[in-house]
């Protein structure tokens, strides 16, 4: 990360992404990785408005899936070796409709795959990527916030609360739900509100996990688990002996440390309710609603909320300029796609702009139409199919019309009888193309 001084005029830079939560990051770093192969090095600023504590809005205290696709590249990007320590395995997930016979699992055995997708808490992947632009190319502007946005025709020029100003080739919006980019440029997105809100907080069980994700489908809406590692007293362990492991393992979950992350949708005024209910009462309502597949609920941690939407830029493109992650699209959590989708959206733009350098062996307008353009038909396909199919897991499964009821629990059923058919539907939960 290069120290950035006050200048009178701008500062000129290929690139200047704003947003540096995990899309923002995850794009300068990959950046930095493929400039340092190239001649003459990319000039990459990033301008992020918050410190990665667990106050930032992009690495608080929630944990998010990360799919096998995602794996793989993050892998190629050289970043996720370094937060593998950080992850939790998910090997099966099961899949399930409350009050129905409905249900299914998804298994990495049969894949010939150690796992499906890894768990990560948000505070320690951010804390790592800053780390890691602590030591990059990439110069920082940490906590800086966009006061002004003029586009002109050869880029943008930006200006920074801290009197900074910089001119860029391409503008990459990657600042999140409410995009200060979005909204300077005038750019509008399309709305759909699930009259939900979700309810994400820890829980721990009486049980173990064994690396089990669940997906339960209620009446209120979906209700998901996602194993996550146990607490520091278990992780200080680890260098024991397979036995003392063991042992030190099943003390622990004695004590109601086998710990999940919960996203639970529920109506409005549900959800307010039992966000500020006492604890037992909550773990109670978790209880009756889940059911005991994976023991009592014994804890619960904070709890947060926020409404679940469906939103997004019909083309995530604009003058010099491309919208990834949540500022292009912000999903429901129903199949745990939101990162997923903004990491392809960070691979799409990598890819393109590596080719357009090697076509023209570096001299290259970064922020030409014809990148802004290719990478929108790059992204187009796959992201029309995945808002497509969020849509209809939401108002398909939380329909209570009986055609509905009846044909969604026997396509679970099917799945489980029909082993081969598993296989597209594991696929696309892992983020395969």
């Amino acid at each position: 990360m290069t120290t950035v001084h006050h200048s009178t005029s701008p500062q000129v830079v290929d690139i200047a992404i704003v947003g540096g939560a995990m899309a923002g990051a995850t794009l300068a770093l990959g950046l930095a990785r493929l400039s340092a192969s190239l001649t003459r090095p990319l000039r990459i600023a990033l301008i992020e408005a918050h410190v990665a504590d667990n106050k930032h809005p992009g690495f608080d205290a929630r944990s998010i899936a990360i799919a096998h696709g995602s794996i793989f590249e993050l892998t190629r990007l050289g970043i996720w070796p370094k937060l593998k320590h950080l992850g939790t395995p998910i090997e099966n997930i099961h899949v399930s409709d409350r009050g129905h016979f409905g249900m299914t699992e998804l298994n990495a055995k049969p894949l010939g795959l150690d796992a499906l997708g890894q768990v990560v808490e948000l505070t320690k992947v951010g804390s790592i990527l800053f780390d890691e632009l602590t030591k990059s190319s990439v110069q920082v502007y940490c906590p800086a916030k966009v006061t002004a946005l003029q586009a002109q025709q050869d880029g943008h020029v930006l200006s920074l609360d801290d009197g900074s100003q910089l001119h860029c080739q391409l503008l990459v919006a990657a600042d999140g739900a409410h995009s200060v980019v979005r909204q300077y440029l005038g750019q509008t997105t399309e709305q759909v509100d699930f009259q939900q809100t979700a309810i994400v907080a820890n829980v721990t069980t009486n049980q173990p996990h064994y690396h089990w994700a669940y997906e339960r489908f209620t009446q209120t809406g979906p209700l998901a688990l996602l194993p996550m590692q146990n607490m520091t007293a278990f992780s200080a362990q680890l260098k024991e002996s397979s036995t003392q492991l063991k042992q030190s393992s099943a003390q622990l979950i004695a004590k109601g440390q086998s710990r999940y992350s919960l996203v639970w949708a529920l109506p409005p005024t549900q959800a307010d309710d039992l966000k500020n209910a006492d604890k037992s009462e909550f773990l109670a309502a978790l209880q009756h609603a889940f059911g005991n597949r994976v023991g009592q609920f014994v804890d619960v941690g904070q709890r947060v909320s926020y409404p679940l939407t469906l939103s997004y830029m019909p083309r995530p493109i604009y003058h010099r300029c491309v919208f990834v992650g949540n500022a292009a699209q912000t999903l429901h959590p129903i199949a745990g796609q939101g990162f997923n989708l903004g990491l392809r959206d960070v691979v799409g733009l990598l890819d393109v702009i590596e080719q357009a350098i090697a076509q023209t062996h570096g001299e290259v307008d970064l922020g030409s139409s014809n990148i802004v353009h290719q990478y929108l038909a790059a992204r187009q396909q796959d992201r029309d199919n995945t808002l497509r199919n969020i849509e209809f897991l939401v108002r398909g499964f939380s329909n209570q019309y009986w055609p509905l009821v009846a044909g969604r629990n026997i396509g679970l059923r099917l799945l489980s009888w029909l082993p081969p058919l598993k296989r597209p539907v594991a696929q696309t939960a892992m983020g395969w193309r």
